[in-house]
């Protein structure tokens, strides 16, 4: 591959030209800017994303502090931006609800745990270079696992949004329902805080990209429930303390939670190889997978030990890290100091309503829920469709184990990959006496054996045949198990006494053939 043209970066930067123009990058005033920008949209939206966890909000300011010092120190892109997101987030929540009280100290400490399985699963990926292995998760599958899980994300905010307080018995659904169940018990005010925090959050946008609608928001809940005694939900008593460090963890859970880790450590990493991958395009520079998942890795690892919760990749604050001019991967770890140094005084927000912070999600998640998008994906491809469908449908009846929904998806993805690959092209004509067959598509061990049953219902439909020459032009792929078949079949030919011959062998395929060809028969037999 060769190297991309070089070409000026943003306000007359040096020329962005491969791998160095991101790692080489310098620390500078403008790293501090952008950082100070991110955290005043960090602090209001890990507040938001521990609740949809099940967490107190304190746990996601804790996952955006010192996490953020350690993914500076490895990351790959200069505009990512960790810490906690709505995904992670519901997956967190549907790994632990099941084996501990929402919000309860073992609660936490389970998330803790789950955080440090998911630190562990990036830094192992990381250490053997398989970072690429996310880009095996199909889109399909990716956009109806989004979609079902933005609007799980979704309902789970109802309770906030209407002043009420979610029953983790009852799940996502089951809250929904229960919430619209009892109009009587809805708090109007609550309702209200939230439409405006949305309304705030997405108006902010319009006026100026850097503009922090949703800290403002969180301050005019405050001073609203303050002043006006409101009577829903509220954050509650916040420690004004640093993270708590620690490795006294549950480990006893340490089973129910390797799976649910290691969907969450594929999982969250697709945004943020999404993320970085479209930055690195943009400056047509290099990036590493692998460097990534070392930095999120040791960002969960660390969130792990200090109270955290599992974190990713954040588009909404990457993106605004980048307009606001940063210029190297420490932007981040002043976002994370940042973040450490208001810890001691989040006491703050403890009167914040539980309705703002439900605003600042569904602020971010809407847009993950696009109809039109998925009705449009029937006329690009039926089947595939059927497989964003089926993955959003199972990720709304699995709830709140979506894990379960999305390894599902991947299956199910798979499956019909091996049954469109297993459909080998054997095309025949007659010349003379000569029977010809045209083998096209890729020739493995799901597809080799129609060949032999190819082959020998051409020759009992042609009656006397003198030759057989089997193309290969068309040749796709073939595997070691399609070359050997495709041995015994010529050899077969050869003791029925009619002699084979193999023509336009592709470059390919050419040095696994010769070598299976110059094996005596007992070899493969």
């Amino acid at each position: 591959m060769s190297a991309p043209t070089p070409r000026h970066g943003r306000n007359g930067e040096d020329p962005v030209v491969g791998a160095e123009a991101w790692t080489g990058r310098r620390f500078s005033s403008r790293d501090v800017v952008a950082g100070l920008s991110v955290t005043l949209l960090i602090i209001p939206q890990s507040m938001a994303y521990a609740e949809l966890a099940g967490l107190p909000s304190v746990h996601g300011l804790y996952a955006s502090a010192l996490p953020l010092l350690a993914a500076g120190l490895f990351a790959s892109c200069p505009y990512l931006q960790s810490g906690p997101v709505a995904l992670t987030a519901l997956l967190t929540h549907g790994a632990l609800v099941t084996i501990a009280v929402p919000g309860s100290r073992e609660y936490v400490a389970a998330a803790a745990l789950l955080a440090l399985i998911v630190g562990v699963t990036r830094l192992a990926i990381a250490t053997v270079h398989a970072g690429k292995v996310t880009y095996l998760m199909s889109q399909p599958v990716v956009r109806g696992f989004t979609s079902g899980a933005a609007i799980l994300i979704l309902l789970s905010q109802f309770p906030s949004t209407l002043g009420m307080t979610a029953a983790g018995e009852s799940g996502l659904v089951g809250n929904m329902i229960r919430v619209l169940g009892t109009p009587g018990s809805w708090n109007l005010a609550a309702l209200v805080l939230t439409i405006l925090t949305v309304a705030i959050t997405l108006l902010a946008r319009r006026i100026h990209p850097l503009f922090p609608g949703a800290l403002v928001a969180v301050l005019g809940g405050v001073l609203f429930s303050v002043l006006a005694d409101y009577g829903g939900p509220i954050v509650g008593e916040i420690p004004g303390s640093l993270p708590p460090i620690s490795l006294g963890l549950p480990w006893g859970m340490l089973p129910a939670l390797v799976v649910p880790g290691v969907v969450i450590a594929l999982v969250g990493f697709a945004e943020t190889t999404a993320i970085a991958r479209n930055f690195a395009t943009n400056d047509r520079a290099r990036w590493s997978p692998d460097r990534e998942f070392l930095a999120q890795g040791a960002a969960n690892l660390v969130s792990g030990v200090c109270g955290g919760m599992p974190a990713d990749g954040s588009l909404s604050r990457s993106s605004l890290n980048h307009l606001s001019g940063a210029g190297s991967r420490w932007s981040g770890a002043i976002t994370g100091l940042a973040v450490l140094v208001f810890l001691p005084f989040a006491g703050v927000l403890t009167a914040l309503p539980k309705a703002v912070l439900a605003g600042v999600v569904i602020a971010a998640v809407g847009g993950l829920v696009r109809p039109r998008l998925l009705l449009n994906v029937w006329t690009l491809s039926r089947i595939q469709a059927l497989v964003v469908w089926l993955t959003l449908a199972l990720c709304l009846l699995l709830a709140p184990r979506i894990e379960q929904a999305l390894l599902l998806g991947i299956l199910m993805s798979l499956a019909i990959h091996v049954w469109r690959e297993r459909r080998a092209g054997f095309h025949s004509w007659m010349e003379g006496d000569v029977l010809h067959l045209e083998v096209t598509g890729i020739l493995w061990f799901a597809s080799a054996p129609r060949l032999e049953e190819a082959l020998m219902g051409r020759l009992t439909d042609a009656g006397g045949v003198s030759e057989v020459v089997i193309h290969l032009e068309g040749l796709g792929r073939i595997d070691l198990t399609g070359a050997l078949v495709l041995k015994r079949a010529v050899d077969e030919m050869r003791t029925l006494g009619i002699p084979s011959s193999l023509k336009g062998v592709p470059p390919h395929a050419r040095e696994l053939i010769d070598n299976i060809f110059g094996m005596p028969p007992t070899t493969y037999l």
